[in-house]
């Protein structure tokens, strides 16, 4: 009589934390990003990662504190190719700028989440305007200083608040691509309207002809 060899059925391998919260942020963006944040839910999330609405709250509190998580997550994708993971001075930051576009081509999700929050965070009482208004600031900050940078290079003097208009400009032009190219991806060449845009401003800020060329 032979006997019956029992084998053991494989454990199944549970994801860590760290792994489950990373997937419940990119189901959140991919939420966050079609429906928007009032009317996307924790359902909707927690049916994306194969868990419960009490499972998201476990590891994020709150819906209010998961878009913060969300927004968050954005800005750490943008920087995950830099050396040191932040943002860079001077012409390097315009070479960011272009970069950022370039790979944004191919992660539609994310650059559609920030294009319907930020358009969201003014109105009243959305939880992520602070956010979105200090994003803003930081970012003007780094653009106009990057401009005054190129303008000490070639010893331009610029009018009291050229630098942070030029910014202001970089930053609208950007965010307006980007809503064009969700809207129809055939007829903007993301990068390529990006580069031609910043260069034109910083031509006309600092007059003289600027190409932002690869590092």
């Amino acid at each position: 009589m032979s006997e019956a060899i029992e084998q053991a059925a494989p454990k199944v391998k549970r994801p860590t934390r760290a792994h489950r919260r990373e997937e419940i942020l990119a189901a959140a963006t991919r939420v966050f990003g079609s429906k928007g944040y009032h009317q996307g839910s924790l359902v909707d999330v927690a049916a994306q990662v194969g868990i419960t609405h009490a499972g998201v709250l476990h590891h994020f509190g709150s819906k209010d504190k998961l878009l913060w998580e969300v927004l968050e997550y954005r800005d750490r994708v943008d920087v995950q190719h830099l050396e040191g993971k932040h943002i860079p001075g001077g012409m390097d930051l315009f070479r960011h700028l272009v970069t950022t576009a370039r790979l944004n081509a191919d992660r539609r999700g994310i650059v559609q989440a920030y294009a319907v929050l930020t358009g969201e965070s003014v109105t009243d009482g959305h939880p992520a305007s602070s956010w979105v208004g200090h994003r803003f600031s930081v970012l003007r900050g780094e653009i106009s200083q990057a401009v005054l940078e190129l303008a000490t290079e070639r010893d331009v003097r610029l009018p009291d608040g050229e630098a942070e208009r030029a910014a202001n400009a970089v930053i609208a032009v950007m965010d307006g691509l980007q809503l064009q190219w969700l809207l129809d991806p055939d007829a903007v060449d993301l990068a390529e309207a990006t580069r031609f845009a910043i260069e034109s401003i910083l031509t006309a800020t600092l007059g003289g002809t600027v190409e932002i060329t690869s590092a």
